[in-house]
């Protein structure tokens, strides 16, 4: 397996051609499974500053434009580095690629899946992860605030006062801060999130599963309950992941395939640390859907 220096020598040797290292690295990792494969990447790390980078409804698109006129019957492995973004989107996009191809869809998580990137990956039939990698907490953010923190904070307030009358003058002006519906909406937030990652996990991973319903109940409280993840932030480990019940394989189970996926993680990464790019969407056979700080670049 070249790693990351050689890789980034072989762009240099190309000149600014990371397009060509990239989809070389991503139709040898469809030449070793025989399945379609769709990069979805984000540049938050690289461009942190940028609009966009989340997972959005402008992201659907992308999909569209990847799969049309892929074999859908040969499945698909979807290689994911995300922060996550919005629950909304997120369920649009699952709906949208499971329409295509079913539950035959694998999740491959070579560094980062967070938040709505954990969400996508229990849509799948089987996460595939390395020592590496890291899932996320799915616990929503509502406006920017984990949702799960605002209703923690609010019962909190409502205990304590119910204890204690002079405790009103401690928490007045922090709940004051919230609009009124704000409560409400967070918990229907964190309601709607549970809701479709349980169904995903109940039609899919865990579909011939025995006692689904726990094992679907299980996975939900550890992956959602900021009182249980701590932060949003959180990355949780293969060994965490496998644990709560996931269906998750090590990457470093296969060798072969181990190094074509990092390979084609590196050529990802260096794309998006020597270009405009921060969202890459793209298939095997080099159909692109690349957003750039100034525009969108769709190859066909």
């Amino acid at each position: 397996m070249p790693n990351w220096h050689e890789i980034l020598s072989e762009i240099s040797k190309e000149g600014s051609t990371y397009d060509i290292i990239r989809r070389k690295y991503i139709k040898a990792l469809h030449e070793k499974t025989g399945r379609n494969v769709i990069i979805y990447y984000s540049g938050w790390l690289q461009k942190p500053t940028i609009q966009g980078t989340d997972l959005n409804d402008a992201d659907k698109n992308g999909f569209m434009t990847v799969i049309h006129r892929l074999n859908r019957s040969k499945g698909l492995d979807l290689i994911l580095h995300t922060p996550g973004g919005e629950t909304a989107a997120t369920e649009s996009i699952v709906d949208y690629i499971r329409s295509m191809f079913g539950t035959n869809i694998r999740a491959i998580i070579p560094q980062l899946a967070l938040s709505a990137g954990t969400m996508i990956a229990c849509a799948c039939k089987e996460i595939i992860m390395g020592k590496q990698s890291s899932l996320g907490p799915v616990d929503p953010q509502f406006r920017g605030i984990p949702a799960h923190g605002v209703v923690e904070e609010f019962l909190r307030a409502h205990q304590e006062i119910s204890a204690d009358q002079t405790k009103v003058f401690v928490w007045q002006p922090i709940i004051a801060k919230y609009q009124p519906t704000f409560i409400g909406e967070c918990e229907k937030a964190i309601n709607w999130s549970n809701e479709i990652v349980k169904d995903w996990l109940l039609t899919g991973m865990l579909k011939r599963r025995k006692n689904a319903e726990q094992i679907a109940g299980k996975i939900i409280e550890e992956l959602s309950d900021h009182a249980l993840t701590k932060s949003h932030a959180r990355h949780l480990s293969i060994n965490r992941c496998r644990s709560i019940g996931l269906n998750v394989t090590s990457l470093e189970k296969d060798p072969e395939l181990q190094d074509a996926v990092l390979s084609a993680h590196h050529a990802c990464i260096h794309t998006l640390n020597g270009t405009n790019a921060f969202k890459i969407i793209e298939n095997h056979e080099g159909i692109a859907f690349i957003q750039t700080a100034q525009t969108v670049l769709i190859k066909s």
